[in-house]
């Protein structure tokens, strides 16, 4: 840390210089943090003296920086005003320590595990975030701060966090909240849904209310951006193994050390920014890969509900072509029994031998086999029914199935697009120096996802043509029963 005590050998600063520094400096706990663009450097407070110099020439001097020091000191006593300060440094913090993180993670090119001290320092200042403005509870041994609480609401907004809940309550080391908010927190950095989880908790600002105060991190606009830079953390890989770490009585003391060097240090390197870039452009990919691979799951279950649908149909168009030609069976029984009873009615009149009584006989059977002739014709147009129902059910499925040949074009044409995207991505990749080994690892993995994406293509084809050829068939069925119908 630089003094800002006066030495013999320099030069009083004047009251407009210090005025200025003052302005340009943020309070946390007693350090004056200033920022000196992306890291920052630490002045004590109690290293400042307030003793004007014995020159008799600075001595106007050193009581306009008593006054300026004075009116500091009035405005940190101001609540708001230190709530304000302390949200600021904890972005600025949260800011650091997630840069710092991806750098670290991706030049070192393997999966974090809890050992790794810029993880741990990245937990510690998160553990700040959320206990930032927290409300005490009053329990029977005192008061206590807890952020397990706001955690616990998560899975009541994103339905996929129920899992790390329970998962944290069975783990069997645990006994404290803290210990649970910080394996939860754990949990979710390696599912790689930490943002996704943090947005929708400080979305619910209304639920929010019953754990922070007004002015809380989590209650102001600190929180969504401290959410929106989580989403970086998406590209690294992180294992934990909770079963042996003892949560519970860690100390989460931020270590400045890391993010500290002199103001007059010079600034980060200008690849930073296009790695950022191309982070970026990779999250957006994933994201994308993401999207087209739930779009291609509920095609294929549309698929094999419709495949279990054209099954059924085609039982139940067999069952009901059994029918028709049982029917059609009885009715020529019908008709040879009408005609023998006809012919045998004509000679009897003309030999006009048989008696009144069997002609009656005749007559009367002759009836009921009319009656049974018209209620199988009935029940044949009622057959007849069916088979259109069914042809118009068949429609409706080749409906479907052009209706999955569009979905199929575009999701080559999006295909298409990941290729190209894939292409920009490696020749920008190619054009840097600090990346060479994040490209190899992009790469290999959007061809493995293109090709998941285009065997999943040729799997939808080939079943669309499974459907086409039994469409054709249940057609051909159907023609051949009209056909044979009339």
């Amino acid at each position: 840390m630089s003094a800002l005590t006066p030495q013999s050998d320099m030069p009083t600063p004047t009251t407009d210089k210090i005025t200025q520094a003052a302005m340009e400096t943020i309070y946390l706990c007693k350090f004056r943090v200033s920022m000196d663009g992306e890291w920052l450097c630490l002045r004590e407070l109690d290293d400042i003296s307030l003793t004007p110099d014995p020159e008799p020439t600075h001595e106007d001097s050193w009581e306009d920086l008593t006054d300026v020091v004075e009116r500091l000191r009035d405005d940190s006593e101001d609540p708001n005003y230190l709530m304000a300060n302390e949200r600021m440094n904890l972005m600025n913090m949260a800011k650091l320590s997630i840069k710092g993180l991806i750098e670290s993670a991706l030049n070192l090119g393997r999966t974090l595990d809890s050992d790794y001290a810029p993880l741990q320092q990245f937990f510690v200042v998160m553990e700040h975030c959320l206990k930032h403005g927290l409300k005490a509870k009053k329990t029977f041994l005192g008061q206590n701060k807890s952020f397990w609480g706001p955690l616990e609401l998560v899975e009541k907004l994103v339905p996929e966090a129920a899992e790390i809940t329970a998962s944290v309550k069975d783990l069997p080391g645990l006994k404290t909240p803290v210990g649970r908010g910080r394996a939860w927190l754990r949990l979710a950095l390696m599912q790689k849904k930490l943002s996704e989880y943090m947005k929708a908790l400080i979305n619910r600002k209304d639920l929010l209310s019953e754990f922070y105060e007004p002015n809380a991190l989590m209650m102001e606009e600190e929180g969504a951006i401290i959410a929106g830079l989580l989403v970086g953390l998406n590209v690294i890989d992180a294992n934990f193994c909770m079963k042996g770490e003892d949560l519970d009585s860690q100390v989460g003391v931020i270590d400045f050390s890391m993010y500290l060097k002199d103001g007059n240090s010079t600034k980060g390197s200008e690849g930073d920014g296009q790695i950022t870039a191309i982070l970026d452009q990779k999250n957006y990919v994933e994201e994308l890969n993401r999207h087209l691979s739930a779009t291609v799951n509920n095609l294929q279950a549309k698929v094999d509900a419709l495949e279990k649908s054209n099954t059924k149909l085609t039982e139940e168009l067999a069952v009901a072509n059994n029918r028709i030609i049982t029917l059609q069976e009885e009715m020529e029984r019908v008709k040879e029994e009408s005609s023998y009873i006809l012919e045998s009615s004509r000679k009897a009149t003309k030999d006009r031998t048989a008696d009144g009584q069997a002609l009656t006989e005749a007559r009367k059977q002759l009836k009921e086999e009319t009656q049974l002739r018209l209620d199988v014709e009935k029940e044949l147009e009622a057959q007849i029914g069916m088979r259109q129902e069914m042809e118009l059910a068949m429609k409706m499925l080749e409906k479907d199935v052009c209706e999955k040949q569009d979905a199929l074009v575009a999701l080559r044409q999006q295909l298409d697009d990941l290729r190209a995207l894939k292409h920009e991505l490696s020749f920008k990749l190619q054009s840097s120096d600090m990346g060479v080994k994040q490209k190899s690892e992009i790469n290999s993995r959007l061809e493995e996802k293109t090709n998941q994406m285009a065997a999943t293509i040729k799997q939808l084809e080939q079943s669309e043509k499974d459907l086409v050829k039994q469409a054709k068939t249940l057609n051909s069925a159907a023609n051949k029963l009209i056909q044979k119908h009339h």
